[in-house]
């Protein structure tokens, strides 16, 4: 199909592990705000729900948006094959 390479992109080791360590620091910290709240348990467990349901919906977000976007890159190449495939079979010297 093509011979143009194809790049990958991956990030790195210390990229992934400040990010999971952001994570960490920033859900415990609210945790620990939660926890140490001067409220009622009902007030601190309905934060806590709160929290939750945000950090599950942020997860689901990006993955909707990462499927989209490779969603995005296979319909691309689909059609860059398509548009090698014609030019590959176009001959400019036949007769119409």
């Amino acid at each position: 199909m093509s011979d143009s390479p194809t790049v990958k992109q991956q990030s790195t080791a210390a990229f992934y592990g400040q990010a999971v360590l952001s994570f960490g620091v920033a859900l415990g910290a609210v945790a620990l705000g939660i926890f140490f709240l001067d409220a009622d348990a009902w007030v601190r467990a309905f934060l806590a729900i709160g929290v939750l349901y945000l950090v599950t919906s942020c997860f689901t977000l990006a993955k909707v948006i990462r499927d989209r976007q490779e969603e995005g890159r296979i319909l691309s190449r689909v059609d860059q094959a398509r548009l090698e495939k014609i030019l590959a079979e176009h001959d400019p010297f036949q007769k119409l």
